[in-house]
Parts: structure tokens; sequence; C-alpha cells
């Protein structure tokens, strides 16, 4: 018999309607909460008497015939960084000012207003600059799949929480990789919409928030809730009437794009080639036409941006008090520092290959509908390193295959396509034209069915 924690959001909509009491649910929640929350490290905050405060309520509505929302009584669990009221945003860093947050961010207020249980706060890594989950405020979180291993970042916790079940629903952000990484190490579906698509408070260039789930179905139940207009960001998309719901369609003549190479960075391994490989023929025999795709991204464009982002950090750090500054993670210090010792001409060349970068992007991939790669070309490294390279020097050599999909702004999808030796989960990157949000899920639900029998982290 399967666990309430293991139900996912669409089946525990359909056994509420049934009956099933939200109060029994969360105490499944919790339960393994419990149990696996000492090693993994997956919470920021959790408070289970107010998890069941909320799941009585719940309740109550549901047995009056008047749920409040869509998620009304479905535990969801969301990254730190997304403000919620009342609880400080410490960003992952031990350096920040605890304040707690005036209002809820607008992703967190559609949660709340769709009647979802909040189960906790996730952790994320200093400034949400690492790609796993090591930080100088929270403890370092690990992967549910093998504890010696990272889950991946910067929404670290999220994707921890994701595999090992803590309820169906993780509210993760992105803009490298943050969601689809930490999505391929823990096995989960982890959509980074198109850019604008989910308000963000505050809005940057390039970042997204996004859900992460165990299934397709669950992450496009999420959009329906969070695609929804808010006007504390400039920058979101007018509000459209997606059918978030409508999974289903032909497959016959989509033309796809097979990217393999990123062009920078490390080189694949021979495992996540072969599964990915493997999805793209599986993709085939449904009918689709699959086409070798060359690299796009070049050194000059990663480099360009990093040296953007340090020195984008470095502006902050570099006003905090002394004391405040010396709790930073030292690996971000060091990479923040060569931000500060650039000339204005040459931050200015790397902020420039955003724009090269996204155009590159558009055209490499303008004549696909979808583009299928390797989300990372690593396997979940170690817990305690920062990266793949673990070197401050070279930090994003990893994020060829996703990060250029942030500056183009085009929806980009993790869904697990297989395992390595070790048994650790591979990640399969869709990505679909900008604003195609829903072709995405559609083909990353028709991979569900394609896809062998999935294991579980736990």
């Amino acid at each position: 018999m399967t666990d309430l924690a293991d139900l996912t959001a669409v089946d525990l909509l359909a056994e509420y309607r049934g009956g099933l009491s939200p109060v029994e649910v969360a105490e499944a929640v919790l339960a393994r909460i419990a149990s696996l929350e000492p090693s993994l490290k997956a919470f920021y905050t959790h408070d289970p008497e107010g998890v069941l405060a909320a799941a009585r309520e719940s309740e109550q509505r549901w047995r009056s015939g008047s749920p409040q929302g869509t998620l009304d009584g479905v535990p969801v669990t969301i990254k730190e960084n997304i403000a919620t009221q009342g609880t400080a945003v410490p960003l992952g860093t031990a350096a920040t000012e605890l304040v707690p947050a005036a209002e809820d961010a607008p992703a967190a207020a559609r949660l709340r207003e769709a009647g979802a249980v909040f189960l906790g706060k996730t952790t994320m890594p200093d400034y949400g600059m690492l790609t796993s989950g090591l930080s100088s405020f929270h403890e370092t979180s690990r992967n549910p799949w093998d504890t010696s291993r990272t889950p991946g970042g910067s929404s670290a916790g999220a994707g921890a929480a994701g595999a090992a079940g803590y309820g169906p629903l993780h509210l993760g952000t992105d803009i490298g990789g943050s969601i689809r990484l930490p999505a391929a190490f823990c096995g989960l579906v982890g959509l980074k919409p198109s850019f604008g698509r989910v308000p963000v408070d505050p809005p940057y260039i390039g970042r997204v928030i996004g859900p992460m789930t165990r299934t397709v179905a669950d992450a496009a139940l999420l959009m329906k809730v969070l695609s929804q207009a808010d006007e504390r960001d400039h920058m979101c998309l007018p509000y459209s009437d997606i059918e978030w719901r409508s999974l289903s369609f032909d497959p016959v003549g989509v033309r796809v794009g097979l990217h393999l190479e990123a062009g920078v960075g490390l080189d694949v391994e021979p495992e996540i080639r072969t599964a990915v490989d493997e999805a793209a023929r599986l993709f085939e025999n449904a009918g689709v036409t699959v086409e070798p795709m060359d690299p796009f991204v070049t050194r000059e464009m990663l480099d360009g941006l990093d040296l953007f982002w340090r020195t984008r950090l470095w502006s902050d750090l570099s006003t905090l008090p002394g004391d405040r500054f010396g709790r930073v993670l030292p690996y971000i210090v060091e990479w923040a520092r060569a931000g500060g010792d650039s000339s204005g001409v040459d931050v200015y060349r790397g902020f420039s290959q955003i724009d090269r970068m996204s155009v590159a992007a558009l055209q490499a991939t303008s004549r696909y509908d979808f583009v299928l790669s390797p989300v990372s070309p690593t396997s979940a490294f170690p817990a305690e390193w920062a990266s793949p390279v673990n070197d401050p020097a070279k930090p994003f050599e990893h994020i060829g295959f996703t990060v250029p999909f942030n500056m183009s702004g085009q929806p980009s999808l993790s869904i697990n396509c297989g395992y390595t030796a070790a048994g650790l989960p591979i990640g399969l990157q869709i990505t679909g034209r900008r604003f195609d949000d829903l072709g995405v899920l559609r083909m990353a639900a028709l991979f569900e069915q394609l896809r062998p029998e999935q294991r579980t982290a736990v």
C-alpha cells in the first residue's frame, strides 16, 4: 500500500474529494520528515505543530464542501529565498541580518491563497551561487539517493525534500540551473519556466521560480497556481490562460535537436551520454524526428557571465561590516573577490555576453520544436564540495547545458532518464521555444510513458 507521504498532489486532491483527511496526510509526511531529516538537512524552518494546525483547517474546509483553492491541504515546501511573511530570508549565508519578511513573495502568496499546507522553508547555499547545499548558515543538505552526495543546488533542500517524499510539491529558483541540477541529481521533475512566466520579487535577469515534483502532472498543477500575475514583478509576462493540465499530444512529426556537446566545460560522462541517447531513441520510436545539434556556448560567453556574477556579488559583499563579511563561506569570498579587481570595461564586456548567449541559444534551437540534452555532464558529487570541480577559479564548468536557456528565457525541464552504475539518477533536459512551457510539459509527460519503471530514493 502506498504511503500517504508518497501520493502525488493530483492523487491527494482526488482522495480529499473522496473523504481522505489532510490531517492524515500531514501526519504521514511529518513522520517521513522526522525519520529522514536528521541525515538530509533539507529544512531551514519546519514547524510540525503549525503544519498540523493548517491541515486541520483544511480538513474542516473539505468536510464543509468548500475547499479554499486549487491546492487545499496539499503539502508544499518553499525555498528559503522566496519570502514568507514573518520568516527571515538569510539567502543561505551567515552574513545576512535575520529580519522577518514583511509579506509573502508572489509565489508564496499564490500557494497560501490556494490552500497549500506549508511544511517549511528549504535550504540553499550562500547567495544561491553553488551547485550544492554547502552553506555558512544552514547545515549541509544531502542527497537521499546517497547521503555522501550532494542533492545539487542552489535549490538543495528542495531537491532533497522532493526525493525523500516530504510531500509532493516543492518550490525552487533557477538563474543558471538551480532547479534543473538538483532535480537531475535527485531524480525529480524540475521545470524552469519561461522567463517572466512566474512573478518573482525581487526580479532579476534570468531568475525564475518553478516546481520540483515527482511527476509532470504535479508540476503542471503547480504552474497553474504560480503563473498568475503579480504587479511586484515588472518583468513578468501578461497572464495567459494556459491549459496546464492538458498534457496529451501527438508527437508524430515533432522535430527535436539532440544536444550532446555544450561547447564549453566538463565532458559529458559516458553513462550520462548513453542515457540521453537512449531517451532520444525512445522519442524516435514514438514518431519524433531527432537530429544531432552543434554546440553553441563559447568559453568567452561563460567566462563573461562568470565575471559579471562575481562583480555583482562583490558589490554586495564589499559593503558588509567586517564581522558579517567574515561569516561568508570562504569559497564564495574567493570566487567573488575577482569581480572587485576587474575594470569597468571588462565587467561590461562580461555583461554583454548575456545577450550573446541568448542570441546564440535562440539561433541554435530555432529549427527545432524541442531540444534534448543532459542537464549536467556529471552525476551528484560529494556533499562537501561546492561544485563538480570544487575550484572557485572554475565555478561553472557544469552549467553549459542549463545556463543558456536562463539567458534566452526558454522553458527548460529536467526529468529522470536513467541511473549510473552507482545508482544515482541522470537528468534529461527538455527545452522548448520561448513561452511554450506547456509544450515542454507535454514532451516530459510523453517521456514518463516511454521510459522504464522508476526507482525511488527511500
